[in-house]
Parts: C-alpha cells; structure tokens; sequence
C-alpha cells in the first residue's frame, strides 16, 4: 500500500556556471518558481542555489538543458490511496524524519542510515568528490510489515466514507480485530482532516449502552446476580439519589439475560448497586480502560476511568450505563476481544514484523496477554447474552442466515466543553463474529450523524460490509493476509504535524441517557439506535452438494439479491460493476456451495 513512484530529481543551480540567465529565467518561470528565487541567481556573492521542490525530469528538459542547471536524483515517497491506511502509516518530512503514525514510531528503524561524500572545489565553484576522503552509500532502513489486511482496510474505508456522506456525520471509526491474536486487521477512521491521526486510537468518547456486558461480567464474577436472575424494573422509571432514569422497553420485571437483550438503564443500574465502588471500578481497569493499550503509535489516549475518591453518589448509576467514562474504540475492542477469545485481555499488535535490508527477521509480534478477566465458562456465558441480543432482543431486525453474530449498540448523547449538546449523538456498535468462535471483532463508531436514522438502516450495513469482505475472502478459514508494508527505501515526501490525542472530560451529575430501541424517531431523551447487531439464525443441516441455476436477482436491492443467492445454496462475493449482474451469469448451472460474484455499483 505504500511504494516508489517515478524517479525524482531536486534542482541546483551554479550562478557563475551560466551563460544565459535570459534563458534560464523563463525557463524557470514556466516552471512555476517563485520570483524571490530567480533574483538569487543574479547575486555575484552566491556560488550555489539549491532550489526547492522535486520534479520529474521529463517534466523539466528545457530547464535541464541549461548550463549550470544540475539535478540530483531523489526518491519520493508514494502513499497509499486509502485514507485510513494512511492515517495509520503516518508521514515523514523532507528531511525524512517521521512525524505521525507509525512513521514516528519507529523512525528509528525506518529512516537508515545517511551516505557521505567529501567534495572539493576549485578556484571557479566547481565541486569535485575528494580523491583523499573515503565516501559512504546511504543505507536503506528496515522493512515493517503491519497486521493489517489490505482488502478489509479498503473495504472498511469505504463503507466508512459512504455512511458519513450519506448521514452527514462529522466522521467516525471502523475497527476489526482478531480477538485471538490481538492484531488490529483494519483500522478505518474519517473525519474533516484527511490528513489526521488514526482517531479510533487517539479520541476517546463515551460508550454508552456498549459498556453494559461489562458490569454484567462483574456480576456474574462475583457470584452476586444469575442471568435467569429477575428484579423489578418498575415499568421503565426509576428514581435514585435525586436523579430519574427511564428504560424504553417498559417492563414490571427484567431478568439480567433481559437487562442486556433489551439494554434496560434501568436494570443494569439496579443490578450494579450490588456492586462496591470499588469492585466495579477494578472490573472497568481490569478489562483496560482508563489505561493505554501499548499499541505502537505515537499520541494514544489513556481515556477516562475516574477514581472511587472522586465519585458522586450519581457516578456508580452512569458508568453501569456507560456515562462517565471514555474510552478509544481500540480499547473497547480489545475488552470485547477478552468476551469473544475465552477471557484474556490481548495487547494489540499492529505491527506484524520488521525485516532488515538483508530480508532478515528482526523482530516479529507474537501473542501477549495482558491479563485474564474472565474464565472460559464465564466468557462463554457472556457470549450467550450477546447473542441473545440479536437474536430477540434490540437487534432482532437484522439478519444473517449463515453464521450466528453476538454484539451490542450503543447511542450516547454528544459532547461539547463539557456539557451535552442536544441532537447530537455519538452511535457505536461492536460485534462478534461468529458468536460461537469469534474469528473477528468489529467495531463501528459514528460522530453526530444528522437526521432520523435507524441502525438497521444505516450503520448495520457499514459493520456487514468488513464482515463479508472476511468470509468471501476465506479470512475465517485461510487466514489470508495482504499486508501493509511502511519502509524507507526512497526519499521522504512531506506530510502534516503529529496531531496529539484529544482527551475527552466526561461530565458528571444529571445525564440524558440514550436507550437502544429502533422504533422512535430521536428526540431529546428518546432512544436512538446506530447500529442493531445482526440477527442469530439457526445453521441449515448439512445437505449434499446438488446442481441449481443461478437465480436472476437484476433490479433487486443488494441486500435482497445476496439473500436469494445465500438461500439458493451459493456463496457471494460483491464486486465492483453492473448492478445486479452475477458472474456466472443467471440462469448459469452451478453446485451449491460454489462462489457467485455479485457486481455493484461503486
């Protein structure tokens, strides 16, 4: 995703080597360069002008064909096209000095080693190399190989560029994990700046209903609740230390499988009350927030985990909702990451390895546990009420017929100084997939999208679109990986300043929770939904290859036209075409189970 472009070259300039300044100069001036820069010439004290910029000499060759012009072959650094890839391999400097991302990182390894010359010069200006001094070839430095994939990360850019434009949100950010191995596969983020950090590990915000699974584990830990345990929810009002908290899905009664399938504040408030400060604290740290991940990138924000000390009596009811803490989206990830590999919290990895200039290993990432949060038993158990989630609960509109997907959404109302801002939201959902044997963890976070929106609409589709990309690529199975490579094997091109991480301060006191039900328009303390988790289906039996022709599904919308391929027994990659055209074509004889390319629009 990075690589050499077409040779490059800096012009210099001998002034006392020139015969015709008249020349050079409107040769120069069709060039573009500045005026400030052709009376430098004139000047009799000056014996050379290094002049700015790089060019390609093809571009330049009436320029190159006056005596004393001299060009010195440079490189230049391509970068991807991918807005998100480029925002995690950074930018180097005209001096080839990293200043963001990984770039920055690991500028130590990246940028080489500088060659050396000696020159002499005669009694005219002319530079010669020294006969005496010994010169040294500049040496390239070391390959890095990242986790990422290249066909997620493109996908993933593009579902996430496509749902900000259409909901006019002011960005937001894609995730997908491998919660065994901790590697970061694809890492998308969009905002006003195109030339930013990577948010997702630098911005913090409020994850709302999302944090609820977490106080459900320190429950079940603990011994003090049962997920078939029921407690009175009291038809969706409830009032603690002066402060009213309503539930959407009004219930006299919840069970705790309940409290999480229909994301009740309620509920999950009156089941942490059985919590110490202190316990529900330590659950919070244990699974990583409050705390940086590790990660390997320059500017990564800690996020917000306030100390017991520091509580009001309010606090215990707003983080069991998920108000009065911020988190990265990386670290949410990696805490659901420990739900979906059996209960250890991973450290990410984002670079998978460094090779030297010989191709040599010199480092490569390997698994590393941080801490266990959970036993196995109990984060199977919480994998059990996430898919109870999208299989009857909040996410039930959402479908996927093959395998079974657990997750949780969450809505929190947008932020500013400090204080909440009405009809802004911040809408997240993470998912594991699949809900069995999580293979991967998806994350989708979106910042103040406009309008009424639904997730079943809206956000479900961008989350779905990284997830096809890893089953019609065979990720599930294969472990298939196009890496992304950062090296400094040719020049540097300049690039924008590290941008630092922008803590986010969480307001304490009187909250307006945002529930998670799909079925009101947004109001000031109406649910609003992002993202619903994708239904459980149960898995077809077993049945024995057969022939069948290719249904016809031109003029179908492409959610529709990929469930009549799925249910007539085929596989479906998307690509980029024709809508609605198939490839084998319709009406085509082909055994179940085989690949069937399905073409949209770009």
């Amino acid at each position: 995703m990075e690589g050499e472009g077409d040779a490059t070259a800096r012009r210099g300039i001998a002034p006392t080597e020139i015969r015709d300044p008249k020349r050079l100069a409107r040769a120069l001036a069709r060039a573009g360069l500045d005026a400030s820069w052709l009376a430098r010439l004139s000047d009799p004290k000056r014996k050379w002008v290094q002049l700015p910029g790089s060019f390609v000499p093809s571009e330049l060759d009436d320029v190159l064909g006056v005596r004393g012009v001299y060009a010195t072959p440079v490189g230049e650094r391509v970068y991807s096209a991918s807005n998100g890839a480029e925002r995690i391999i950074g930018h180097a400097n005209p001096q080839g000095e990293g200043v963001d991302g990984i770039e920055l990182a690991l500028d130590s390894v990246l940028r080489g080693t500088r060659g050396q010359i000696s020159l002499v010069k005669d009694a005219r200006g002319r530079r010669f190399e020294s006969p005496d001094e010994v010169s040294a070839d500049a040496q390239p430095g070391h390959t890095v190989k990242l986790t990422i994939n290249g066909a997620l990360q493109e996908i993933s850019d593009r579902a996430l560029g496509r749902a900000v434009d259409q909901m006019g949100a002011d960005g937001g950010d894609i995730i997908v994990l491998d919660p065994n191995t901790g590697e970061i596969r694809a890492m998308a983020s969009r905002r006003r700046d195109p030339n930013g950090a990577a948010t997702a590990i630098i911005e913090p915000y409020q994850p709302g209903s999302t944090l609820k699974p977490f106080t459900a584990a320190a429950l079940l830990a603990r011994g003090k609740a049962r997920v078939g345990e029921v407690i009175e929810t009291y038809n969706g009002s409830y009032k603690t230390f002066g402060r009213t908290i309503h539930d959407v899905h009004s219930a006299p009664r919840l069970s705790l499988a309940d409290v999480i399938r229909f994301s009740s504040n309620i509920g999950i408030v009156r089941f942490a009350e059985r919590l110490t400060p202190r316990e529900q604290y330590e659950a919070l740290r244990d699974f990583g927030f409050g705390t940086p991940t590790g990660v390997a990138y320059p500017g990564e924000a800690a996020g917000t985990l306030r100390e017991p000390r520091y509580w009001s009596k309010q606090s215990p009811a707003s983080l069991a909702m998920g108000y009065e803490i911020s988190v990265t989206p990386l670290q949410l990830a990696l805490a659901y990451g420990a739900i979906a590999n059996g209960g250890e919290l991973l450290e990410p990895q984002l670079v998978k390895e460094v090779r030297d200039l010989e191709g040599n290993v010199v480092y490569e990432a390997s698994r590393r546990v941080v801490r266990r949060v959970l036993t196995a038993s109990g984060a199977s158990e919480l994998r059990t009420l996430l898919t109870g989630v999208v299989d009857s609960g909040t996410a039930k509109d959402a479908e996927m017929s093959t395998f079974a997907v657990g997750g949780k959404s969450g809505t929190v109302r947008g932020m500013s100084r400090g204080h909440y801002v009405a009809g802004s939201y911040t809408a997240s959902f993470v998912g594991l997939f699949p809900a069995d044997k999580p293979q991967y963890v998806i994350l989708v976070k979106l910042d103040n999208p406009k309008g009424s929106y639904y997730g079943g609409k809206t956000a479900a589709p961008v989350s779905k679109a990284a997830r096809d990309a890893a089953i019609d690529r065979s990720a599930l199975t294969r472990r298939r990986t196009e890496p992304v490579f950062a090296s400094r094997d040719t020049g540097p091109k300049s690039g924008a300043d590290t941008q630092k991480a922008r803590e986010v301060t969480v307001a304490t006191g009187s909250v307006a929770e945002v529930g998670d039900d799909a079925s009101r328009d947004p109001g000031e303390n109406a649910s609003v939904p992002f993202v619903v988790t994708l239904a459980d289906r149960q898995r077809a039996p077993t049945v024995p290859a057969r022939v069948k022709p290719i249904p016809d599904v031109r003029g179908m919308p492409l959610r529709e036209a990929v469930h009549a391929l799925h249910e007539s027994g085929f596989r479906v990659q998307l690509v980029t075409g024709a809508a609605g055209v198939t490839a084998p074509e319709a009406g085509t004889p082909l055994k179940t189970g085989s690949m069937v390319r399905l073409y949209q629009p770009r």
